[in-house]
């Protein structure tokens, strides 16, 4: 039996083990067990300045009854669903360049470039599209320098472009088009190019060749980049805040409502696991209609 015990030890199985073990543990005690906590808050009664561990359902009733969740959460989703589209639209002209149009030598120069803005904070860069969409921001005082503010221009007064939907889907869809350019690239460069010729010497324009080859090819990465863009969107906090000045809150600016200045854990709780299940089913029916689109092309 010893022998058996260390010639499993000096396996590739228990190497495999000993190697997967610490990031293991790392996604079990920083992910799973705040999920596990939230879950079992949001099954809990409120008290006075302490939470009651007594199970009741009654925090999921005023969840979905509240009109207010009901409109924050749309908005989120919304919000989300149009900086999805908006990144993913203009990612993939960028990433099909950097595979099509660039010489293998200087592809690494460009992908360098594209991760810079993760160089600097992501609340440093909400603060710096507050500066540029501030009512005296950047792009107000040079309106205002060419002479289109002012009055005799062809606007009397600054644009108010802070505290807008528009606003907020800007911001985030400059942070997270990093996110989606990569994946995106990444498909493409998987894919081999004598498809591409081969679909040319069989008569096809370029456009059809991309419509049938190349984008059909390219869906796995779409498809990540828009769960990737998608999902932490839902979710933000800092851009509505910032961004939106409070005025326009999203569904993590409710949670945090409910959490810190309404001391309703066990009630924020369960607006987070709502909303949760909420994009964890739109993410299945997407993959879901992913896997049908492509059976379809084939």
């Amino acid at each position: 039996m010893a022998g058996k015990g260390e010639s499993w030890l000096r396996s590739e199985s228990a190497q495999g083990y000993a190697l997967i073990s610490p990031p293991f543990l790392y996604a079990v005690l920083l992910l799973a067990a705040p999920l596990v906590t939230i879950l079992a808050y949001s099954f809990f009664k409120d008290g006075y300045l302490t939470v009651v561990h007594e199970f009741t359902v009654q925090n999921y009733i005023a969840t979905w009854t509240d009109p207010i969740f009901r409109v924050i959460l749309v908005r989120s989703l919304l919000v989300a669903g149009l900086v999805t589209l908006v990144t993913v639209a203009l990612a993939f002209p960028i990433a099909y360049y950097l595979s099509f149009g660039l010489a293998p030598n200087r592809k690494a120069r460009w992908i360098f470039l594209i991760t810079i803005p993760f160089w600097t904070s992501y609340l440093i860069r909400v603060f710096l599209w507050k500066v540029i969409l501030g009512y005296n921001g950047v792009i107000n005082s040079a309106l205002e320098g060419i002479g289109i503010i002012g009055p005799n221009g062809l606007i009397a007064d600054p644009l108010q472009m802070l505290n807008s939907v528009g606003a907020i889907a800007l911001t985030l869809a400059h942070a997270y088009a990093p996110f989606a350019i990569l994946p995106i690239f990444v498909s493409l460069e998987k894919i081999d190019r004598s498809l591409l010729e081969a679909g040319q010497d069989l008569g096809e324009s370029r456009w059809r060749t991309f419509l049938r080859v190349t984008l059909p090819l390219a869906m796995p990465g779409v498809v990540a980049a828009t769960l990737i863009v998608f999902i932490p969107t839902v979710g933000d906090y800092v851009t509505p805040e910032l961004i939106g000045g409070g005025k326009m809150p999203m569904v993590a600016n409710l949670i945090q409502a409910q959490m810190l200045p309404l001391d309703n854990r066990p009630l924020g709780s369960a607006i987070a696991v709502s909303s949760l299940l909420v994009v964890a089913a739109l993410s299945l029916v997407f993959l879901w209609l992913n896997r049908r689109f492509l059976k379809v092309g084939k």
